[in-house]
């Protein structure tokens, strides 16, 4: 609960600074589960033995092989422990290791903590080699929440702070699952540029929960644990869990109905169906049936059909990954949410967004599907499964999504001229604000040539391109690292250049390949000019610093004709 947007009750105690340890079932949630299962198995396998030599029942022989041959003859390491009368100190053995795991696994959870401070978070963790990581608020990309099934059944969930960098992460696996959604809003709010004198202010106005939490301080190591708040049997522990396990991924409350995006089943499931994946899967099984029917080889299909079915499960992992998908603009930035069994959810705050590519399909084209892909910083520290929402933010929408998600994550492109500008980038062929390619990038892009061009406004630059796979880029000016220009013998000979707009290292590249040669110049100088006051007076790495937009919509940015005054000393050609 909160009041007055503050933490309170046990969120309060993680966020004051002082040292604290995770959830109780931590170890058994990051690898305790396997040490349970691997010794389920050797029981499984010992049962038998186990009953013989407690209650001294069942066949005092061989062991079963049916006599002949020494001990472990046939191989059965269990059989041969048991023939020499070993089993009292093998479950000896399995009782050692199984001590020394628990043990080793509390002492790591015991010497794992964490701390949220003023401006940063901190992470303490190893036995014989210590490590402590430290996020720094101001360089914060993003707060990833990942609730996994198993974790689920006990209430935790897990927390991981993206910062800028290549790996950089900080990862608190696991909180209360309770706790992380409030945590998540208090770790950005210390982000946006609250100062810490008006937060401890408004903190003492508010303060009983956090003079109530004092005295769940640990007495000996003053280290309290995350989610491990004591609860009655008439508290109602199971209908709270049932109730997590069958809640929604986005909280009806957490962001205003008109600005969600969601995505139907049907939608997802054409999308899937729709897609290279699929052609290239139909031309294999056609080529399998072809090479047997023709050449009787009937060897090599039993040994690609398994495969090609193996290839079906992309199918159900991008499906269940997908579904109950949802974007959605909070107050903190903006919210992605997915998954079916293993929920996770992304929160990007303003201003972390490097590059946007709006993508659709040959496939899609009939149908009106687009799909949104974003560089961001850090986006390279997740390399498991859940790192879909990292670079992937919209798999399948329809153009007014695509303006919606962009309102969201650029709010300079929400006002009307610039939404219909965003959408002559996606459909329109030519001109509608856009500063086309000369007819002479005939010779270079000979379908597409009409559909690239380019256009600049007060904060973000669009790049259109493409004519069967259509795409329009969009670079916010505050986040340009470069601006490339390069001129080919080929170019040359033609009169164009080519625009490469360097951000960071992501699934966008955002490059116009064709553009007349003085144009370009221009336009670099233009946009370097641009981009420096843009990142001047950029302030969204502390948003709430930062005063409100006043709502009217940015102007369109023409670029000015080049002037035979301009010269290439502002750029750098290279032939290509």
């Amino acid at each position: 609960m909160t009041s007055g947007g503050l933490p309170t009750g046990a969120t309060a105690r993680l966020v004051d600074g002082e040292w604290h340890r995770l959830h109780w079932a931590s170890p058994l949630l990051k690898g305790g589960f396997w040490l349970v299962a691997i010794v389920g198995f050797v029981l499984a396998n010992l049962r038998e033995r186990l009953v013989e030599f407690f209650i001294g029942t069942g066949p005092a022989n061989d062991g079963g092989r049916g006599g002949g041959g020494g001990p472990g003859d046939n191989g059965d390491i269990i059989a041969m422990v048991y023939d020499r009368g070993q089993t009292g100190v093998a479950i000896l053995v399995i009782a050692g290791i199984l001590l020394i795991a628990v043990g080793s696994f509390a002492v790591a959870w015991r010497m794992h903590s964490f701390r949220i401070g003023a401006d940063a978070v901190e992470v303490r963790s190893g036995v014989l080699f210590r490590h402590h990581r430290k996020a720094r608020l101001d360089r914060l990309q993003g707060i990833h929440i990942t609730r996994p099934l198993f974790a689920r059944f006990f209430g935790a969930a897990k927390i991981e702070l993206s910062v800028a960098g290549q790996d950089a992460k900080v990862e608190l696996a696991y909180l209360g699952s309770g706790q992380v959604d409030e945590l998540r809003r208090e770790i950005l709010s210390r982000a946006s540029g609250v100062r810490a004198e008006e937060h401890s202010a408004a903190a003492n106005a508010a303060g009983a929960g956090a003079v109530a939490a004092e005295a769940w301080l640990a007495t000996e190591s003053h280290l309290t644990i995350a989610g491990a708040t004591p609860v009655r049997v008439d508290d109602g522990l199971l209908q709270r869990r049932v109730q997590e396990l069958l809640a929604p991924e986005l909280d009806p409350d957490t962001a205003p109905p008109e600005s969600v995006v969601k995505i139907t089943p049907g939608r997802l499931i054409g999308s899937l169906v729709l897609s290279e994946f699929t052609v290239v899967l139909l031309l294999v099984i056609a080529g399998l049936f072809v090479s047997t029917l023709w050449g009787h080889r009937f060897l090599v299909l039993f040994l690609l059909l398994p495969s090609v079915i193996g290839s079906l499960g992309y199918y159900w992992r991008r499906f269940s990954k997908s579904l109950r998908y949802s974007i959605a603009g909070t107050a903190d930035g903006v919210r992605v949410g997915f998954g079916m069994f293993s929920t996770s959810n992304d929160t990007l705050p303003p201003g972390r967004i490097h590059a946007i590519e709006v993508t659709q399909p040959i496939l899609w084209r009939p149908a009106g599907w687009w799909m949104i892909r974003i560089n961001r910083a850090g986006h390279a520290s997740s390399r498991s499964g859940s790192s879909q929402p990292h670079t992937l933010l919209l798999p399948v929408g329809r153009a007014g999504d695509v303006q919606k998600v962009l309102g969201l994550l650029l709010p300079g492109t929400a006002g009307q001229e610039i939404q219909q500008l965003v959408l002559a980038g996606l459909s329109a062929r030519s001109g509608q604000g856009f500063a086309d390619a000369p007819r002479r990038a005939f010779w270079l892009r000979p379908l597409s040539y009409r559909r690239t061009g380019m256009a600049v406004t007060s904060d973000a630059v669009l790049l259109r391109s493409g004519f069967i796979w259509r795409r329009l880029s969009v670079v916010p000016l505050a986040r340009l690292q470069s601006l490339h220009v390069a001129q080919g013998p080929v170019r040359r000979a033609l009169d164009l250049a080519q625009l490469q707009f360097n951000t960071i290292a992501g699934p966008v590249r955002a490059t116009l390949g064709v553009i007349g040669r003085r144009e370009a110049l221009e336009a670099f100088r233009v946009l370097s000019d641009s981009a420096v006051r843009a990142a001047e007076a950029d302030g969204s790495h502390r948003w709430a610093e930062t005063r409100t937009r006043s709502g009217i919509p940015d102007p369109v940015v023409p670029l000015p004709t080049a002037s035979p005054t301009t010269t290439t000393t502002t750029t750098s050609e290279s032939p290509r």
